[in-house]
């Protein structure tokens, strides 16, 4: 009898704990399946490896950093596209080639324009040098001339676009002074030039517009209004949102689900990243050196990885199912001489080698496997 009990007991005590595990496992990921984004801006890639850079595998093997990427479960790149950069890469003729080898690995695209020749961020929203002295018209052209000219080369060499950018962080619009959001209806003259050049290219393609400071529901309440206003098209809202910039992550989580409610519209955080250690690799000071950038979450691998995680249970309990997913930025952007900030000055460092998700051996972090089964 002691014996048929204790065989009971145990049979009671495994159905009960296969009983628990997937509601565990819900409260850990939320529900339904993976994210259905789970990215990467990889920009710098193409630059790096002209100068050297390498990548290896959990082995120390030399390997194409995109199947890394795609092996850990990854499904989505970004790259940035400037018009005419100083030193010749992130432009129409360096995209399509990493476009080509990441369809090959499974990836789909995130083609991120600037419509700037360097860096177009909240503070800066540059016109490139040969857009300078156009009259509006002619600028609003230019726009949709740009964007569907590299749309139309990246569909022809059978690498269509599946998501596009219509512009970088534009808190303050684009193409300054033009498109400032002073004056809200150039703003939306020019994004709507862009978004009917996305769609003439290719009409699957979702148009992003895209913000920082995702933890900011003020900003997003007003830019998104004036949008609705001013008729600006757009299929998803992008947000940039780096825990040691963009406030709390409940601040954060707040703003995603009330933007989501708000618009109907789905919802990719383009930009978020973490570092995995406070050292540096190439002798250029990096922009985050706390042990602790964000309180509980340091910068170690284990850090970086829990942080990701944590952003992408925030992006899946957004409501509706309107969170579609998540890119860390700039995963390869590793320690590589020459591979800098400044396209004008091959001196200058990177700032973020510690926030990639290869390290300074080159090879994947945990974080890469986390962000890959989100």
């Amino acid at each position: 009898m002691r014996r048929i009990l204790t065989v009971l007991s145990l049979l009671l005590l495994t159905a009960a704990s296969l009983a628990a595990q997937p509601a565990q496992a819900e409260q850990a990921h939320g529900p339904g399946t993976r994210l259905a984004i789970r990215g990467a801006d990889v920009s710098s890639l193409a630059k790096s490896e002209a100068l050297g850079g390498v990548y290896r595998d959990a082995l120390g093997r030399r390997a194409d950093a995109l199947r890394v990427l795609s092996q850990a479960g990854l499904n989505f790149i970004r790259l940035k596209v400037w018009v005419n950069p100083a030193d010749g890469y992130n432009t129409k003729a360096r995209v399509l080639p990493v476009a080509k080898r990441a369809k090959a690995q499974g990836l789909k695209l995130l083609v991120d324009f600037h419509y700037s020749d360097t860096w177009a961020d909240p503070g800066k929203q540059y016109k490139p040098a040969a857009w300078e002295s156009l009259s509006f018209d002619r600028l609003r052209q230019a726009v949709a001339d740009h964007t569907y000219d590299v749309l139309d080369a990246l569909r022809r060499q059978g690498t269509p676009a599946d998501m596009v950018q219509v512009g970088n962080e534009i808190n303050g619009g684009l193409l300054w002074p033009d498109g400032s959001n002073a004056n809200w209806a150039n703003t939306a003259a020019l994004l709507n030039a862009g978004y009917d050049a996305v769609k003439r290219v290719s009409p699957a393609a979702k148009v992003v517009l895209h913000l920082a400071n995702g933890g900011d529901n003020g900003l997003y309440r007003w830019w998104f209004d004036n949008a609705a206003a001013y008729g600006i098209r757009h299929d998803v809202i992008g947000v940039s949102y780096y825990p040691y910039w963009h406030g709390t992550l409940e601040g954060f989580q707040a703003n995603l689900n009330d933007v989501a409610t708000r618009y109907g519209k789905p919802i990719v955080v383009v930009e978020t990243g973490y570092p995995f250690t406070t050292a540096d690799d190439d002798g250029w000071e990096n922009l985050i050196v706390s042990p602790e950038p964000y309180p509980g979450y340091r910068s170690t691998p284990q850090g970086q990885a829990a942080m990701l995680a944590k952003v992408a249970d925030i992006v899946r309990q957004v409501p509706n199912g309107l969170g579609l997913g998540l890119f860390t930025w700039e995963a390869t952007w590793t320690g590589v001489p020459g591979n800098g900030w400044d396209p004008a000055d091959p001196s200058s460092g990177n700032a973020w080698e510690n926030q990639a998700l290869f390290d300074f051996a080159d090879r994947p972090l945990p974080a890469m496997a986390v962000l890959g089964g989100v």
